[in-house]
């Protein structure tokens, strides 16, 4: 197997699918992390609205 297609199996959906890395994985499934990404978004969000009115 390739190098660059290590993170990629074949199942009956599709050819190459792309299947997360346990650092992936791990973000997905931690709640702190989960908690900071949803502020960060709400920031984000707050400051469009706030350009827009």
């Amino acid at each position: 197997m390739k190098n660059e297609e290590h993170n990629f199996s074949r199942n009956d959906q599709s050819n190459l699918t792309m299947i997360p890395g346990a650092f992936a994985r791990a973000l997905r499934t931690n709640v702190i992390w989960q908690f900071i990404r949803f502020m960060v978004i709400n920031i984000k969000m707050l400051v469009v609205v706030s350009k827009s009115h």
